[in-house]
């Protein structure tokens, strides 16, 4: 337990940016979803779970590992890959190595969604975030980013 007496209060600066982020952090998904559901029948949220099944070997993870990537719990990813399932672009299938375990899986049907959702994504994060950082040197930002958050 901390010790209460000896915490300093945040500074006016400190309490910013700490607001600031959780702004972005509430606000961000939010804004790409919109984006996102305007064209296509997935999220921002499902778009991140395709698109990171896409980047390892055979198009699968285990749900845990790919709740973790994205920032959900468990049950949560489970409620997404039900989504992504019900309309075929990820399937589910038992571990090999675990019989306890699930794996999502990326169908053709999903790489097919990924590769027409792509270019909404990509719209949607320049407008909501690169557009507002010109000036900004970004290598330094993703280097303070991954000290509070290190992949």
């Amino acid at each position: 337990m901390a010790d209460v007496e000896n915490i300093k209060p945040l500074d006016r600066d400190e309490e910013a940016f700490l607001r600031a982020l959780g702004r972005v952090m509430t606000s961000l998904p939010r804004l790409v979803d919109a984006d996102m559901l305007d064209e296509h029948p997935i999220s921002g949220t499902e778009y991140m779970v395709l698109m990171h099944l896409s980047e390892v070997a055979h198009n699968r993870m285990r749900m845990s590992e790919l709740a973790n990537l994205c920032g959900l719990s468990l049950s949560g990813m489970t409620r997404v890959v039900n989504r992504l399932e019900a309309q075929s672009l990820v399937l589910r299938e038992k571990a090999p190595d675990d019989g306890r375990a699930w794996l999502a899986v990326l169908t053709d049907a999903g790489r097919t969604q990924l590769d027409r959702a792509w270019p909404t994504n990509l719209a949607s994060v320049r407008r909501h975030v690169f557009s507002r950082l010109d000036g900004c040197d970004i290598r330094a930002a993703v280097k303070v980013l991954e000290r509070i958050a290190p992949q």
